[in-house]
């Protein structure tokens, strides 16, 4: 089965690692759903997150990280 996802394009040089992180992602959300497209849904989202907010971190120079814990840090 195929399910296209899409999202906004964020403009940011803070991609490093993305691959990995949605990996991680549906790998965290498939225990929690029974159906695998819900899963990459959720993870893409969380993703979607983590580039979005990856600007307020001041990690190194060049392309830096995403915010991983985007939706715990408040400031």
């Amino acid at each position: 089965m195929r399910v296209p996802y899409s999202a906004v394009r964020i403009r940011t040089k803070n991609t490093h690692g993305t691959g990995c992180t949605l990996s991680s992602a549906i790998a965290a959300q498939l225990p929690q759903s029974a159906d695998v497209p819900e899963a990459c849904k959720k993870a893409k989202e969380y993703l979607t997150g983590a580039i979005s907010a990856a600007d307020r971190l001041s990690v190194g120079s060049g392309y830096g990280p995403t915010h991983h814990f985007w939706n715990l840090w408040h400031q």
